[in-house]
């Protein structure tokens, strides 16, 4: 490996599975040290240890948890570098008029608050050393949706308003901004996805991708060490679509 983010300092929020687990995995062989952020305790501990990283139980949702992370790794390794906002939830499909109002409340909870309470307590750092990055994992949902996941997808088109917002603002201070926009991926969220996991509607799904595939974690891995890396110091206010063609 190249050591691309050598001695950088990474929170990776839902870094225990899924495309977390695999970007915190990548940013570990490009040389970073790693704070995974997430409510399984048990995995996180187990990654992190593997990494020689550090885990943090955190409900990203909950301001007071959020300033424990931020407090941790600076008071392990200092301030921190890059930010990840990968944790985030979905919902089975369903008509929109449906869905409960508590699951509507913990989907923005996670999916949009989250990044206004990391940028909270991460931002000001930054901006005192005049550089950082920050990327935002969003979905393919924030650009062009799939039915009866209105909410799920709403969550994420706000997660990609963010990112271009913030990097507008935070471009003078040196910290970039950016986003990857997923297809379906072979994570733990893919059943919630999909409703019911069954070769019928797997089927149905992958036919909409043109590349024939899922994602994976390591294509999303991929994507965000090079956007957090200074190989792309001149971009800043993307949402990159790593779908396989699905939105073309």
């Amino acid at each position: 490996m190249a050591e691309r983010l050598k001695d950088k300092i990474a929170i990776v929020t839902g870094g225990a599975s899924g495309f977390g687990e695999g970007i915190a995995r990548r940013f570990a062989r490009e040389g970073a040290r790693v704070a995974i952020a997430d409510l399984n305790e048990a995995a996180a501990h187990k990654l992190a240890k593997e990494l020689d990283g550090l885990a943090i139980r955190t409900d990203i949702s909950r301001g007071t948890d959020v300033k424990a992370l931020v407090q941790a790794v600076r008071a392990k390794w200092g301030e921190s570098d890059i930010l990840v906002n990968n944790a985030g939830i979905g919902h089975k499909p369903q008509p929109l008029d449906a869905l409960s109002e508590e699951a509507f409340d913990r989907i923005l909870a996670i999916n949009a608050k989250s990044v206004f309470l990391t940028a909270r307590e991460i931002v000001p750092a930054m901006k005192a050393k005049k550089r950082g990055a920050i990327l935002n994992i969003a979905s393919t949902g924030g650009v062009s949706p799939r039915p009866n996941l209105t909410w799920y997808n709403a969550s994420k088109g706000w997660m990609i308003t963010a990112t271009r917002a913030m990097a507008v603002e935070l471009a003078p201070f040196g910290i970039r901004v950016n986003a990857i926009n997923p297809v379906a991926g072979e994570t733990p969220l893919l059943a919630t996805f999909m409703g019911e996991d069954t070769p019928e509607i797997r089927a149905k799904f992958l036919a909409s991708i043109p590349i024939g595939r899922f994602s994976t974690p390591d294509d999303i891995a991929a994507a965000a060490c090079f956007l957090c890396s200074d190989e792309a110091s001149m971009i800043t206010g993307v949402a990159l679509e790593v779908d396989g063609g699905r939105c073309i």
